[in-house]
């Protein structure tokens, strides 16, 4: 994941919301422990049901256009490709993340021409997680 986001979703006003930021520092081996430590946080501090999780994947960063796989290995040196995943594999991941834990957003899941996988995500779990896709998606003035 490139970030992960605290939503104060319970907040009655801006004030409240800023007392509910949660900070977590940690260098992380692997994106389910981070989203652990933000649930273990939120809880600690007397916040479930009051603040959720958000993230942004940033998935442009280790998708492999030749293969149409996902890398999550591509940041280590001498990347053997072991950790190639398909669309499917990754889109599981996510509704993994998003049963286990109080996730309502996720920012470019998928490659911005990675429609398929887009498509199914939505109609899989569209209802209950915002996807966004920044890349792709363009906002137009209303007509005159």
């Amino acid at each position: 994941m490139q970030e992960f986001m605290i939503l104060p979703v319970g907040a009655s006003s801006f004030k409240d919301a800023m007392k509910m930021g949660v900070e977590v520092y940690h260098n992380l081996k692997e994106n389910k422990e981070g989203i652990e430590l933000l649930k273990t946080a939120i809880e600690k501090a007397g916040y479930t049901g009051k603040v959720v999780i958000g993230m942004d994947v940033a998935v442009s960063e280790f998708y492999n256009n030749k293969d149409k796989t996902y890398d999550l290995n591509f940041k280590v040196e001498n990347n053997d490709g072991s950790q190639k995943i398909s669309g499917d594999s990754l889109k599981d991941v996510y509704k993994s993340f998003a049963s286990e834990y109080p996730i309502v957003s996720i920012e470019d899941p998928f490659d911005q021409d990675d429609w398929t996988h887009y498509s199914k995500m939505t109609e899989e779990i569209g209802q209950q997680v915002q996807i966004v896709g920044q890349r792709f998606l363009i906002l137009l003035p209303a007509a005159s």
